[in-house]
């Protein structure tokens, strides 16, 4: 595997450091306990899951766990570049799915321009981010992936570049999914703690989102109702027939109005059509089910990108004939009811009752959803909020971002003076599609914090050359 060569942003001279970084392993700080510092020297190539990093500058490489209850154990990382390599700011980066892991990924990112830079498991371990057996039992780091493993990180990290002689200029953070849902839960409950945040497909409305996907996947697992995996390439051709106007993707999700209907089975079945059955599942997927905690239509997916890599099939939407392993023991949804809500794992989500989805949001809303509509201390505070969204999000439907949009407008008012929504055409879950859709969110984001550029358009890109200018939302 290639090296990836981390090229920083030679801007701002970082001040001498107070102690130095292998000083920070004897650094106390309370409920913290540094477990490693050590300073990693230019050229030296580093391993990590995302693949092999070789550093063009020397970096201070710091791990940490943070207990702020005895049942926690939050698991952090810290890297700052020393010298020249550093930009002068400090970035922090959310987590994915139900966490587990560093997200190294993430974090290199942000290196690469030459922040400091940290991120956290959320305060347990396990290498598959849908598992949540980790909560079964442990009320404790079920809070520290709501919302406390972020913040000890912030804290921790925060401290950890103080004591080694350097203050951000300005401090950002960003994530997508449940970094996402990250993002906006640090808006709302510790508002002081970021200058900036980029908030990508964000999971805010957990327990409802969770609690719609059950219940659809209970539907979706009864043969009668499957929808075959083989029958999504005639799907999205069908939708992008109807809406396309010739692109690989629907550029005006608003005007289309596809029908499935169109690819109705008239005759014997085939792969190229759905029968009645397959039919009002389809449309049950694009229409979204009514959530039983507040009675309101929870969004659906929309139509173009059925069959892409990292679509429909990946995220269980579609299935092969059979499959009921989502219903048992896999996925997102049956992970959260079986060890979160039920603390059950025998549980079976075709015995899941709209009374189950109201007791989970009773139990774990105010710990996992995002929710609070009233930003008005961060935007006080100067932070300014960038919001992005794929149209072809197989995971999270798009209309939970337009439906957290409009109720922090309803709250507030006009809002464009510090928030900012970018619905992209064609991008699946947080990147990726058959669209163009690659955007610097971080850059943006500095952009309008530092230099007051407020985004009215973003242009995103593929690896080919293309283009789409994608609006912010009125």
């Amino acid at each position: 595997m290639r090296a990836l060569y981390l090229l920083p942003f030679l801007t701002v001279a970082a001040p001498a450091a107070a102690a130095g970084c292998e000083g920070l392993a004897g650094l106390a700080l309370p409920n913290v306990a540094i477990t490693a510092a050590s300073t990693i020297a230019p050229g030296t190539q580093l391993s990590f899951a995302a693949g092999p990093v070789k550093l063009p500058f020397a970096l201070c490489r710091v791990s940490g766990a943070a207990h702020p209850t005895p049942g926690s154990d939050i698991r952090f990382e810290v890297m700052i570049p020393e010298g020249a390599g550093w930009n002068g700011r400090f970035l922090q980066v959310g987590n994915g799915g139900f966490a587990g892991q560093i997200p190294y990924g993430t974090m290199l990112l942000g290196l690469a321009k030459g922040y400091a830079v940290a991120g956290t498991d959320d305060g347990h371990a396990t290498v598959d981010n849908q598992d949540a057996s980790w909560g079964l039992g442990h009320p404790d780091k079920v809070i520290d992936f709501g919302w406390r493993g972020v913040k000890s990180t912030t804290d921790a990290a925060k401290a950890i570049l103080t004591a080694y002689g350097v203050t951000p200029k300005k401090n950002y953070f960003f994530g997508c999914s449940d970094g996402g849902r990250e993002a906006l839960m640090t808006a709302q409950r510790y508002p002081e703690d970021f200058d900036g945040i980029v908030a990508g497909a964000p999971a805010w409305a957990w327990t409802h989102k969770l609690g719609s996907q059950a219940l659809l996947t209970a539907q979706l697992a009864d043969p009668t109702r499957a929808l075959p995996v083989a029958k999504l390439p005639a799907l999205e051709a069908a939708a992008l027939k109807a809406c396309g106007n010739g692109k690989p993707y629907i550029a005006d999700q608003r005007r289309c109005r596809f029908d499935p209907a169109t690819i109705a089975c008239k005759a014997a079945e085939t792969d190229a059509c759905l029968t009645r059955a397959q039919l009002k599942t389809v449309q049950l997927i694009y229409n979204g089910t009514r959530d039983p905690i507040d009675g309101k239509m929870q969004p659906g997916l929309r139509p173009g990108a059925e069959a892409e890599g990292r679509s429909w099939r990946d995220w269980g939407v579609a299935t092969m004939p059979g499959d009921t392993s989502r219903l048992t023991g896999k996925g997102f949804a049956w992970n959260h009811f079986a060890y979160l809500v039920k603390e059950d794992p025998a549980f079976s989500l075709a015995a899941l009752t709209k009374a189950d989805v109201v007791a989970g949001n009773r139990k774990l809303g105010h710990i996992l959803d995002a929710d609070n509509p009233d930003l008005s201390a961060f935007k006080a505070r100067g932070g300014k909020l960038i919001h992005y969204h794929g149209w072809n999000d197989p995971a999270i439907p798009p209309g939970y971002s337009q439906q957290y949009h409009a109720n922090v407008q309803a709250k507030m008012g006009p809002i464009a003076d510090f928030y900012r929504l970018f619905m992209v055409p064609g991008m699946l879950h947080c990147s990726g599609g058959p669209a163009p859709t690659r955007v610097d969110w971080i850059a943006l984001l500095e952009d309008w914090v530092e230099r007051d550029a407020a985004p009215a358009t973003v242009t995103a890109r593929d690896g080919t050359g293309n283009e789409q200018v994608v609006r912010a939302e009125p």
